[in-house]
């Protein structure tokens, strides 16, 4: 396993990604009446799909080679179709919500790696610690939303265009938190080179780091909604 190897393999898994996303994108521009359920079945295909080949990927690093650009594709397809609607609910009071969502991911991203590279944030275990804690803790508040969505109880808070103060204060927890995240992935690149990992890692690897780019990018959308709708 090398650096230079994952950051590769890492690139073709955004050419995947960009592939699914232009795919459903392309359908809702094309469609006669740009109906949200023309997108829909590929928003929850690759959600749904995304999460099984993640977690399969995630107890079987040796599979990666062949599912990370599954993934890949899957997470495209629902990214494309989230953003394509979210780019249209909000096309009249914030034009090109989904460009700075994207522009901003990959600022933050270059950051953290510069960050990083230059060890002004190290990862230390105490740092590693606090933020795996404060990671669980934000998945596990995803489930219990997802859990209440089914009773019809999902908090104003959490939804798209709420610009409360809790909303905004998650908001940026969770953008923090994911954006730390980041630190991880790169010294798991890194210490899989220095470790002599399998080649296999690499594919492992860059897929860990997709996972956290894609997190980051969904909140960072929601919080630009925020804004959004509050003009």
């Amino acid at each position: 396993m090398t650096v230079r190897g994952a950051i590769n393999k890492f690139g073709f898994l955004l050419l995947m990604v960009l592939a699914g996303a232009t795919y459903t994108w392309y359908l809702f521009t094309k469609s006669i009446d740009q109906n949200y359920s023309v997108v829909m079945p590929y928003l929850w295909g690759g959600m749904i799909g995304g999460l099984i080949v993640g977690l399969v990927i995630s107890f079987k690093p040796n599979w990666s080679g062949f599912l990370a650009p599954a993934y890949g594709i899957l997470e495209g397809l629902f990214l494309g179709a989230l953003s394509v609607v979210i780019n249209d609910m909000f096309k009249d009071n914030y034009p090109g919500i989904v460009m700075q969502a994207v522009g901003l991911t990959f600022c933050v991203a270059i950051a953290m790696f510069l960050l990083y590279n230059f060890r002004i944030i190290k990862p230390t275990q105490k740092f590693k610690s606090i933020l795996l804690t404060a990671t669980v803790g934000i998945m596990l508040f995803y489930v219990v939303l997802w859990a209440m969505s089914f009773f019809g109880a999902y908090p104003s808070f959490m939804t798209l265009g709420d610009n409360s103060l809790l909303g905004y204060g998650i908001s940026f927890f969770i953008i923090a938190i994911a954006s730390l995240n980041l630190i991880l992935d790169f010294e798991r690149i890194e210490m899989g080179e220095e470790m002599g990992a399998p080649k296999y890692m690499e594919w492992y690897g860059a897929f860990g780091l997709l996972v956290t780019i894609v997190w980051l990018y969904i909140e960072i959308l929601r919080l630009l909604s925020r804004f959004a709708s509050r003009d």
